[in-house]
């Protein structure tokens, strides 16, 4: 095999290597152009590609390197089908890609992870425990990374599982385990919070609560992040101050379903309500949609501060890029009234939704601030996007300036933004659904109070919980817990923040 001139090779590398991406795909470009057998050419400019959210382009680019007779092709296709399951939406093209791995590599354990957890996303129980469980009969290695990766399917067999009680053997198998690990504390705290969740299950809170909060502490040790709130209320002012007033702007008569936005904080029922939204012949389930959070953190950088130099031609440009990425991965809800985009940390970016949609509606999701503050700390969220979330008395700053921004939201477009309250929906399902769809101008529909039958699939952490028919089990969680949440009531009655209920 010719491989491209080495020196433009190391060039392309070293500009992947200083963060100048676009630099190296173009130029990875330029070079495979002539020499199209380079095989780990076309891997890495796959990996550049995904890298910039150009998803398509870098599936394609994965699929060169396949035909090029790349090394470890298994890796490849394991990345492919990360893309097709993660971004594009195809989850059997994407189960074809995890099991075309396996038969590459049989017994690689990378693939079969995430096959299990695919399996998960789509409510097929028994199908995940039996590839976790393949894992865990895999011989033991001596490689880090192998170990690491039978200590996750340990953990996610163990949220699928009902223990018998404290002294339950997985108990002990998962407790051993995360007492061995020091080198990845990611996967110590995986273990931590599956177990966190097991003593849950069985009633015993304070052991529950202690797994917890040793997770947390795993995953501040791995990634050295901490919240800053003097940061987070600098951020709240600002996004405040670059849009002090509602947007001015026509509707929009554009081709396909609207954008319809959930959002709120996160763990606060936005999950189950897009669940709830899907059961409708008129909706199609988006889920967590990254477009707008790359756009504010990319293109539109440093924001809020540029929105001041934001011209109109380009709010359009981008509106229009927004809705040919949603047509791409959503084909076939494209004669539907609605798509939903469930990030629950748009709430940041209320004003440069209404800047690009000035008629979309926002479903603001709502849930009893303790109840939602135990969830967060309960729940691995990745500290890079909700840094706040591995201390109590940081989440209760947070939510404080959460409420603080969604008042200034809701005083610039109350009229387009519906609260929901995730407890009086457990409550008293039906009116609050007939308020929903009245504000969706959607008639109502009985399946929309079925939504745990269906067979999408669901890519949160509330995956299994919405697969559940409705019920009030979630609300008032945080009681058996309330010893050890004296600093989350703490913090949320310094930002004003009613707790009483």
């Amino acid at each position: 095999m010719t491989e491209p001139t080495p020196d433009l090779l190391a060039q392309a590398a070293a500009l992947h290597r200083q963060g100048r991406r676009a630099e190296a795909i173009d130029l990875f470009r330029q070079v495979l152009a002539t020499r199209r057998e380079a095989a780990e050419g076309w891997y890495e400019l796959g990996y550049l590609l995904r890298a910039e959210g150009r998803y398509d382009e870098a599936f394609e680019a994965y699929g060169e390197a396949l035909a090029r007779g790349v090394n470890r092709p298994e890796e490849v296709h394991l990345n492919r089908a990360a893309l097709l399951s993660d971004f594009l939406r195809r989850d059997d093209e994407a189960e074809a890609e995890l099991r075309a791995a396996l038969a590459r590599a049989p017994g690689y354990l990378p693939a079969a992870l995430n096959l299990g957890n695919l399996h998960e996303e789509r409510g097929e129980r028994d199908q995940a425990l039996a590839c976790y469980a393949d894992i865990l009969a895999a011989p033991a290695s001596a490689d880090r990374a192998s170990e690491e990766l039978r200590q996750e399917a340990l953990a996610r067999t163990l949220n699928l599982s009902t223990p018998t009680g404290t002294d339950d053997p997985l108990l002990a198998r998962a407790n051993a385990a995360a007492g061995r690990i020091v080198g990845n504390l990611t996967v110590r705290a995986n273990l931590l919070f599956a177990l966190g969740r097991a003593y849950e299950r069985l009633g015993a809170h304070d052991l529950s609560f202690d797994a917890f909060a040793r997770g947390n502490r795993s995953l501040v040790r791995q990634s050295g992040r901490s919240y800053d709130r003097a940061h987070q209320v600098a951020l709240t002012d600002a996004m405040i101050a670059a849009f002090p007033t509602a947007a001015v702007a026509p509707a929009q008569a554009a081709p396909g379903p609207a954008p319809l936005f959930v959002l709120g904080m996160f763990r606060s029922g936005s999950t189950l309500i897009e669940q709830v939204l899907a059961a409708h012949p008129q909706v199609t389930a988006g889920g967590e949609l990254d477009f707008l959070p790359r756009l504010a953190a990319q293109r539109l950088a440093p924001f809020p501060a540029s929105v001041a130099g934001l011209d109109e031609a380009r709010v359009q440009a981008f509106a229009r890029e927004y809705r040919d990425e949603l047509a791409r991965r959503f084909p076939q809800g494209q004669d539907r009234r609605y798509l939903t985009d469930k990030r629950p940390d748009n709430f940041q970016l209320v004003g440069l939704i209404k800047r690009l949609f000035p008629d979309a509606k926002i479903i603001h999701t709502l849930r009893d601030p303790m109840d939602t503050g135990l969830s967060v700390f309960t729940q691995h969220l990745n500290l890079r996007v909700a840094g706040y979330s591995a201390d109590l008395g940081d989440i209760g700053h947070y939510y404080g300036q959460y409420r603080r921004l969604m008042a200034h939201w809701t005083s610039l477009y109350g009229d387009d933004i519906l609260d929901f309250d995730y407890d009086a929906f457990v409550r008293e399902p039906r009116p609050a659904l007939e308020r929903l769809l009245a504000f969706l101008g959607l008639d109502f529909d009985e399946a929309c109070l079925q939504f745990h039958t269906q067979s999408n699939t669901v890519k949160t952490a509330s995956y299994w919980q919405v697969r559940q028919p409705l019920n009030s089990k979630a609300s008032g969680r945080w009681r058996p817990f309330a010893g050890h949440l004296a600093p989350l009531r703490a913090a949320l009655q310094d930002a004003g923040v009613d707790t009483a209920g």
